[in-house]
């Protein structure tokens, strides 16, 4: 057998190995996707409320920040004398703190002169140390960014987890500026997906939601016991997450308390959200994935396996945009240079897989189908189970997003691919729905 043969046979049993891995965790989210059906988790109205303290860290966001605080002094369904809420002003060279205070909030002005802890990370390190010191009984935190706005019932939607018993909790995360482009509805639904299937079916499965947004609760004993937040990585907020399910804490989905936030609405906006996003997370399983694996095995917690999985998908964003398309590109090539056409006459070369012809219809196959099935019904079902949390009056105004769903998941997939080799800073965010500094208020989608 000549050397490109071998080379040939050698790099194609390898191509079905790295196939096998990408299958895994993308049968996984095709069970989330059947599972639509299951209902969601709800939990009983609770007569006591509890103290709470929010915390929003911010840098340079003066155009959102009074609007945000704003809101949630007014429209929150939630005794004002139980709740706080507190802004870290971080290494801001604008108005953000004065228009945060104005409209209610209490501030902590937080300048650090080292660029590398110009993150979020370290802001919220601050403010809870701030809090602590306080030394106000608060029972939960919810932590908000500076563009959220959250459900009338949020505040009392977690209050009636924290109740039942409930420690750490994300909420069903919606987009703000859901119908402002075509962009948007795509990229919501790719979101959101995460929220309406994936993170049900964890919680009826009994498996931990990824805490890894905005919106997220806290106990405040969990801080205590720590002496504040303990992680400043980049990606904070799934890392503060790996840490308590190692330590044996349980983290629960409640959909009906909603966040919305600004969602991207171009493929730069895209870009510079997934380099932090990649970067970090990439960086992290590194670190965390052989402590993940153990628990998997020590203690059964197939938990920590379904999170290794789900973020795998940063090293399948980069095989899929470099070893996949190399590879077929190689042995369509190959393949058609030496006339082996069919699968038989490549097996009669002695070389390993299909020929020229039935290689072309599997990549065509398998290019529609995850087109139509895991993208264009996905967006659609999608749009029909829950446009009302999506901020549209109507079905059909959602769904030219559902058709752009598949093209959207290749953005994100470039996008994540490239920010694995980022190294993002934490900068002032281009808004897409902005307030005036004075806090007039953007309005939230009506999901009633």
């Amino acid at each position: 057998m000549a050397w490109h043969e071998t080379l040939y046979n050698v790099l194609t049993i390898f191509n079905n190995v790295i196939l096998y891995l990408i299958g895994i965790p993308f049968t996984l989210q095709v069970i989330y996707l059947l599972l639509f059906w299951l209902p969601k988790k709800t939990y009983p109205v609770s007569e006591t409320k509890h103290r709470i303290c929010v915390l929003i860290c911010a840098h340079n966001e003066e155009d959102v920040i009074g609007g945000t605080v704003k809101r949630l002094f007014e429209r929150q369904k939630y005794p004002k004398e139980l709740f706080d809420v507190y802004v870290v002003a971080h290494n801001c060279t604008d108005r953000t703190a004065e228009f945060a205070e104005r409209a209610g909030a209490k501030v902590f002005i937080f300048d650090d002169p080292d660029p590398s802890r110009h993150i979020v990370s370290y802001a919220l390190k601050y403010g809870y140390e701030r809090i602590l010191a306080t030394g106000i009984p608060y029972d939960f935190s919810i932590r908000l960014d500076a563009d959220n706005h959250v459900n009338d019932e949020f505040f009392s939607l977690m209050n009636d987890a924290f109740s039942a018993g409930v420690q750490i909790a994300r909420p069903y995360e919606s987009a703000l500026n859901m119908t402002q482009n075509a962009f948007t509805r795509a990229c919501g639904l790719y979101y959101i997906f995460d929220s309406r299937f994936s993170s049900r079916a964890r919680e009826r499965l009994h498996l931990d939601a990824h805490v890894n947004g905005p919106g997220s609760m806290t106990d405040m004993s969990i801080i205590r016991k720590l002496g504040g937040y303990d992680t400043v990585s980049i990606v904070e907020d799934t890392e503060f997450c790996f840490k308590r399910m190692l330590e044996g804490y349980r983290c629960h989905f409640v959909e009906d308390a909603v966040v919305y936030e600004d969602l991207p609405a171009s493929f730069r906006d895209t870009l510079n959200r997934n380099k932090r996003i990649a970067s970090g997370n990439v960086r992290l399983l590194a670190r965390y994935t052989p402590k993940m694996l153990w628990k998997t095995v020590s203690r059964l917690r197939l938990s920590c396996l379904e999170q290794l999985l789900t973020y795998f998908f940063m090293i399948i964003c980069v095989l899929l945009c470099t070893w996949i398309p190399g590879y077929y590109i190689y042995a369509c090539s190959y393949l058609g240079a030496r006339g082996l056409l069919t699968t038989e006459a490549v097996a009669a070369a002695g070389l390993t897989g299909a020929g020229f012809y039935d290689l072309l219809t599997i990549i065509g196959i398998c290019l529609g189908a995850l087109f139509l099935f895991m993208g264009i019904l996905q967006g659609v079902l999608l749009v029909l189970l829950d446009y009302k949390k999506m901020g549209a009056e109507r079905r059909r105004d959602l769904l030219p997003g559902a058709f752009l769903f598949p093209f959207f998941t290749v953005i994100y997939c470039v996008t994540m691919a490239i920010g694995v080799f980022s190294k993002p800073k934490w900068r002032k965010i281009g808004r897409n729905t902005g307030t005036s500094p004075a806090g007039e208020d953007r309005d939230t989608p009506n999901i009633s």
